[in-house]
């Protein structure tokens, strides 16, 4: 092995292996493109964001780590969702949570 070498597994690596997914249909009415990182809380997305707030709740985008997906003005397209882990306590964003999901409404 050489200095700074990588030594990777053979195959894929499944992200978030196991966890429940659901999909949402998401359209930007606003008149500007609005991006969505990795780990924001989706219900808490900007309000020109057409979706279904209460069905995200708890959720954010499954995709990989520090990227985002980003939506064009009139663009509607379907996203998929995966449950925050862990404590499950959202804090920031929109400060529309602050704390326990399961606590809050």
């Amino acid at each position: 092995m050489t200095p700074g070498e990588y030594q990777l597994k053979d195959g894929d690596i499944e992200l978030c292996a196991g966890r429940e997914r659901i999909q949402l249909d998401v359209g930007n009415t606003g008149d500007r493109p609005v991006q969505i990182g990795s780990h924001y809380h989706f219900a808490e997305a900007n309000p020109a964001l057409d979706f279904d707030r209460t069905k995200a709740r708890g959720y954010r985008l499954d995709v990989a780590a520090g990227t985002a997906i980003r939506f064009e003005p009139g663009q509607t397209r379907s996203v998929t969702l995966i449950p925050f882990a862990g404590t499950r306590e959202i804090y920031g964003f929109r400060a529309e949570v602050m704390g326990p999901l399961e606590d809050t409404k």
